[in-house]
Protein backbone atom coordinates (compact mmCIF):
# COMPACT_ATOMS: atom_id res chain seq x y z
CA UNK A 1 0.00 0.00 0.00
CA UNK A 2 1.64 3.16 -1.02
CA UNK A 3 1.82 6.04 1.82
CA UNK A 4 -0.81 8.22 0.29
CA UNK A 5 -3.38 5.57 0.57
CA UNK A 6 -2.33 4.39 4.00
CA UNK A 7 -2.84 8.07 5.10
CA UNK A 8 -5.91 8.85 3.11
CA UNK A 9 -7.13 5.21 4.71
CA UNK A 10 -6.40 6.32 8.28
CA UNK A 11 -8.18 9.87 7.69
CA UNK A 12 -10.95 7.68 7.02
CA UNK A 13 -11.00 5.38 9.68
CA UNK A 14 -10.56 8.81 12.26
CA UNK A 15 -13.37 10.57 10.25
CA UNK A 16 -15.68 7.17 10.62
CA UNK A 17 -14.77 6.53 14.11
CA UNK A 18 -15.96 10.14 15.05
CA UNK A 19 -18.96 10.18 13.64
CA UNK A 20 -19.89 7.15 14.27
CA UNK A 21 -19.18 7.85 17.98
CA UNK A 22 -21.75 10.93 17.68
CA UNK A 23 -23.95 8.62 16.01
CA UNK A 24 -24.27 6.32 19.11
CA UNK A 25 -24.06 9.37 21.27
CA UNK A 26 -21.01 9.23 23.34
CA UNK A 27 -19.91 5.67 22.01
CA UNK A 28 -16.14 7.79 21.08
CA UNK A 29 -12.81 6.29 22.37
CA UNK A 30 -10.67 9.68 22.06
CA UNK A 31 -8.67 10.32 18.73
CA UNK A 32 -6.31 7.22 18.77
CA UNK A 33 -9.50 4.73 20.03
CA UNK A 34 -11.81 6.32 17.22
CA UNK A 35 -9.36 5.79 14.37
CA UNK A 36 -8.99 2.23 15.50
CA UNK A 37 -12.78 2.11 15.92
CA UNK A 38 -13.32 3.97 12.08
CA UNK A 39 -10.33 1.59 10.92
CA UNK A 40 -11.58 -1.54 11.65
CA UNK A 41 -15.15 -0.51 11.09
CA UNK A 42 -14.67 0.30 7.85
CA UNK A 43 -13.08 -3.27 6.66
CA UNK A 44 -16.24 -5.01 8.76
CA UNK A 45 -18.50 -2.17 6.50
CA UNK A 46 -16.66 -2.96 3.16
CA UNK A 47 -17.24 -6.95 4.62
CA UNK A 48 -21.42 -6.17 5.37
CA UNK A 49 -21.59 -4.40 1.91
CA UNK A 50 -20.28 -6.86 0.13
CA UNK A 51 -22.18 -9.35 1.83
CA UNK A 52 -25.32 -7.92 1.26
CA UNK A 53 -23.95 -6.87 -2.66
CA UNK A 54 -23.90 -3.05 -1.82
CA UNK A 55 -21.14 -1.07 -4.04
CA UNK A 56 -20.54 2.29 -3.07
CA UNK A 57 -17.30 3.92 -5.33
CA UNK A 58 -15.49 7.11 -4.08
CA UNK A 59 -13.99 9.16 -1.15
CA UNK A 60 -17.35 9.42 -0.08
CA UNK A 61 -18.45 6.12 -0.45
CA UNK A 62 -15.47 4.89 1.88
CA UNK A 63 -16.45 7.01 4.31
CA UNK A 64 -20.37 5.65 4.05
CA UNK A 65 -19.03 2.20 4.28
CA UNK A 66 -16.43 2.95 7.34
CA UNK A 67 -19.35 4.93 9.01
CA UNK A 68 -22.29 2.09 9.07
CA UNK A 69 -19.30 -0.40 9.99
CA UNK A 70 -18.25 1.80 12.78
CA UNK A 71 -21.66 2.21 13.62
CA UNK A 72 -21.78 -1.40 13.77
CA UNK A 73 -19.08 -2.38 15.83
CA UNK A 74 -19.80 0.22 19.16
CA UNK A 75 -23.01 -1.43 19.15
CA UNK A 76 -21.77 -5.01 19.44
CA UNK A 77 -19.33 -3.10 22.11
CA UNK A 78 -21.90 -1.97 23.95
CA UNK A 79 -23.73 -5.21 24.11
CA UNK A 80 -20.53 -6.87 25.00
CA UNK A 81 -20.17 -4.05 27.92
CA UNK A 82 -23.46 -4.72 29.29
CA UNK A 83 -23.21 -8.17 29.57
Amino acid sequence: MEPQSLLLFLLIGLAAGWLAGRIMKGGGFGLIGNMVVGVIGAVLGGWLFGLFGIALGGLFGSLVTAVVGAVVLLYLIKLIKRA
